[in-house]
């Protein structure tokens, strides 16, 4: 029977995990709009494509090529993403590609050669993290690292894009955002340890242990906010905004492989704390705007 439109829209939409969309979307437009203090084009373009096509790319591809593992993780089929219909596999990574295109090409032609270069790589891991040869999700550190790029080098390439002169404090901040980004994909990985061993799937948390990953998520966090303490004004009060984190993964901290589901109850408030985070980021660079004005 094949599949109706209406479902493969729903499947799509399901697969592109829109309760992230603003995770992605939010660091390019804030990092280029507070580079060219201007509403244009690009970032309206910019955006939008990290909004929608990129998430598509991102979690679609993951969910086509984790298929074997979703199907025995309880906690897939919503919010934490779609066991796709075998049928829609080929569906989902042929519209991923044509939902990418118009905007890469677009963004290429506005771009300079290190935009461009900044793209490629966001790109590169956005695919290669979950699909083969390279397949980094299966690469213990490796996963986690990857994992973070997907969220903080649309910051950068919004940076690239507009202009930025670079100091070490912006690299600070950006290194913060690396940090947090790693920590939140390892404490992620302790609640899928049981579904990713059966699927024979490795990443950090099945290759070091459930509790292992949880204290590695726990400095990550930490460090985040010790680097953002070396930023420039009001930067170091972001620094508060690692604490909810630590507490929420805190409880945590002793669990076992035979235990680590009951870390999807922290994750589900990560689904609301990463909103908050946000709105606080939000003041902060309105701050920072007006500071610089």
């Amino acid at each position: 029977m094949p599949l109706r439109p209406g479902t493969v829209a729903r499947q799509l939409f399901v697969a592109s995990r829109p309760v992230s969309w603003i995770n992605t979307a939010y660091p390019f437009a804030a990092a280029y709009l507070l580079t060219t203090r201007e509403l244009d084009a690009v970032l309206v373009v910019g955006t939008l494509f990290f909004l929608i096509p990129y998430n598509l790319a991102m979690y679609g591809i993951n969910d086509v090529f984790d298929y074997e593992s979703d199907l025995r993780n309880p906690r897939k089929g919503g919010a934490h993403g779609a066991v796709l219909d075998r049928r829609m596999h080929p569906i989902t990574l042929w519209a991923a590609g044509l939902a990418c295109l118009p905007f890469v090409v677009y963004l290429v032609i506005v771009g300079s050669p290190l935009s461009w270069l900044v793209l490629a790589l966001s790109l590169f891991f956005v695919v290669f993290y979950s699909a083969p040869p390279l397949r980094l999700k299966e690469r213990p550190f490796a996963d986690s690292v990857t994992s973070s790029i997907h969220f903080f080098s649309p910051a950068v390439y919004g940076l690239v894009l507009a202009g930025a002169v670079w100091t070490w404090q912006l690299g600070a901040v950006i290194l913060a955002f690396a940090l947090w980004g790693v920590a939140s994909h390892a404490f992620g990985a302790v609640q899928d340890v049981a579904a990713d061993r059966e699927a024979g799937i490795s990443s950090i948390a099945t290759a070091r242990g459930a509790r292992f990953t949880v204290w590695f998520s726990l400095a990550c966090y930490a460090a985040a906010g010790l680097v953002m303490l070396t930023t420039a004004w009001p930067g170091p009060l972001a620094a508060i905004l690692a604490l909810p984190y630590l507490a929420t993964v805190w409880p945590f901290r002793s669990v076992t492989d035979e235990t680590a589901d009951a870390a999807t109850r922290g994750w589900d408030r990560f689904l609301w704390l990463n909103q908050i985070a946000g709105f606080g980021v939000t003041l902060l660079l309105i701050w920072y705007w007006f500071l610089t004005s």
